[in-house]
C-alpha cells in the first residue's frame, strides 16, 4: 500500500474527517471515533461519523450521504476500515459496492479483528489505497482506543484541583471549594464521557461524594472505591444511590466477608483482588486489568494524594487535569496531589506533553498527557 507524502488535499480533507471523528468522544466507546469524507473531482460529496455505540460506521454514514456521486470518489478515513461483521457489516464491502477508486487512511486498526485485513481487502479489489495521512493526529485522537486494544487497559485520566501552595485541602482536610464554578463544569463534561470515576477510601469517608456528572453526559460512568477492607458505610450517598448509577468496591482477598455481603446486599458490586495480589501496586495492576476485561476505556481518578501517588510510580497515569486556584492555604501537613515515592532526581521528571493552558474564571487550567 502506498506511503508517499500526501498532498496538501489529502491533509485538508484528512483533518476534516478527524474534526468529525471527534463528535463521537465519549458516545462510541469501546468502539473507536472514526470519521470520513468524500471527495470526487475535488468536491465532497458525503460524510459521517462514528455517532454512537452499535450505529452505523463513519464509512456507511458518508456514503449515505453522497449517493451515487460515491462512485469514483476518494474515501478519507482516520482509521482503516473494518472487515469484518460485527454490530454493522464491513464497511470493505459497503465501500467496494459504492464504486470508491481510493481509500486513504490515517492510521491502521491495532483491532486483531481488523488490523491490516480491511487495507488488504480493498487493494486486492483493485483500490488504491494510501496510508499514514495525519497519523500522528489520528493516533492521538484514538489513544484510548489504541491503549485498550494493545495493552487491554483502559486510558487513565487524573484530575485534582489545588491551591497556589499546591494543597489539596487544608491541615483540617476541607476542600470545598478549592476551585471555582467554571473549573468544576469542566469535571463534569469530563465525568460525562468516562466509563468509570475512582476515589480511595479516604476520599469517600471524607467528602461523602456522589461522583455523577451534572448535567449527565453521554456516558454512565461506574463509580468505583478503591476500599481495601470494604468499609464504606451503606449509609454513604454512593450506596443509597447505587440503584441510579452502578457502584463498584475493589477490595482486597481478605476483606471481612460480612462487609462485603453488607454492600452487595445494598446494591453495590464488590470485587476482590486475587490473593496473589497481596501489595498496592498488585491490586492496582489486577483491577486495571480487570476494568479492560469489561471494554472500559477511559476511566477518571479523582484522587486523593495517596491513589495518585500509587498510580503515578507505577507508571499507570495517561493524561491530567489540574485546576490551580489563585488561594494560599499553607500547612507542613496539608496534602499536596501526589504522593507515593515519587523520582529522586529532576532528570526523572515526567513530562506533560502537548500542555494546554486556559484561564477559567479565576483559575488557571492546566490538562496534557503524559505518554
Amino acid at each position: 500500500m502506498a506511503r508517499a507524502a500526501a498532498s496538501h488535499d489529502d491533509r485538508r480533507h484528512m483533518a476534516r474527517a478527524l474534526e468529525l471523528a471527534a463528535r463521537g468522544e465519549g458516545l462510541v466507546e469501546p468502539n473507536p471515533m472514526v470519521g470520513c469524507v468524500l471527495v470526487r473531482d475535488g468536491a465532497v460529496v458525503g460524510e459521517g461519523w462514528h455517532r454512537r455505540f452499535g450505529a452505523p460506521h463513519a464509512e456507511v454514514e458518508a456514503l449515505r450521504e453522497a449517493g451515487g456521486a460515491a462512485r469514483g470518489a476518494t474515501a478519507y478515513v482516520t482509521l482503516e476500515p473494518c472487515d469484518h461483521l460485527g454490530k454493522t457489516p464491513p464497511c470493505t464491502a459497503a465501500l467496494l459496492e459504492a464504486g470508491v477508486v481510493r481509500v486513504v487512511v490515517a492510521c491502521q486498526d491495532p483491532n486483531p479483528q481488523v488490523n491490516g485485513r480491511g487495507l488488504a481487502r480493498l487493494q486486492a479489489a483493485g483500490v488504491a489505497v494510501q496510508v499514514g495521512v495525519l497519523a500522528g493526529e489520528a493516533a492521538s485522537l484514538l489513544a484510548p482506543f489504541i491503549k485498550l486494544m494493545t495493552q487491554r487497559r483502559p486510558w487513565v485520566i487524573a484530575k485534582w484541583a489545588m491551591t497556589l501552595d499546591g494543597k489539596l485541602a487544608t491541615v483540617a482536610g476541607d476542600s470545598r471549594w478549592i476551585s471555582d464554578e467554571p473549573s468544576r463544569a469542566v469535571v463534569h463534561r469530563l465525568r460525562g464521557r468516562v466509563d468509570a470515576i475512582i476515589v480511595g477510601r479516604g476520599t469517600a469517608a471524607r467528602d461523602d461524594p456522589a461522583l455523577t456528572a451534572r448535567p449527565a453526559g453521554p456516558r454512565l460512568a461506574t463509580r468505583i472505591v478503591l476500599d481495601s477492607q470494604a468499609t464504606l458505610p451503606v449509609s454513604s450517598q454512593l450506596v443509597r444511590t447505587a440503584s441510579q448509577a452502578p457502584v463498584l468496591v475493589a477490595a482486597a482477598a481478605d476483606a471481612p466477608s460480612e462487609r462485603c455481603h453488607a454492600l452487595r446486599s445494598s446494591g453495590v458490586e464488590v470485587w476482590q483482588a486475587s490473593r496473589a495480589a497481596a501489595s498496592p501496586a498488585d491490586r492496582w495492576a489486577e483491577l486495571l486489568d480487570e476494568l479492560g476485561r469489561r471494554q472500559m476505556t477511559n476511566v477518571l481518578v479523582e484522587g486523593g494524594s495517596t491513589v495518585l501517588g500509587a498510580l503515578f510510580d507505577a507508571g499507570a497515569l495517561d493524561e491530567l487535569h489540574v485546576f490551580l486556584a489563585p488561594k494560599l492555604v499553607g500547612g507542613a501537613t496539608a496534602p499536596s496531589p501526589i504522593g507515593g515515592a515519587g523520582t529522586p532526581c529532576i532528570s526523572d521528571a515526567v513530562l506533560l506533553r502537548d500542555a494546554k493552558l486556559e484561564q477559567l474564571g479565576a483559575d488557571v487550567y492546566l490538562h496534557g498527557r503524559l505518554h
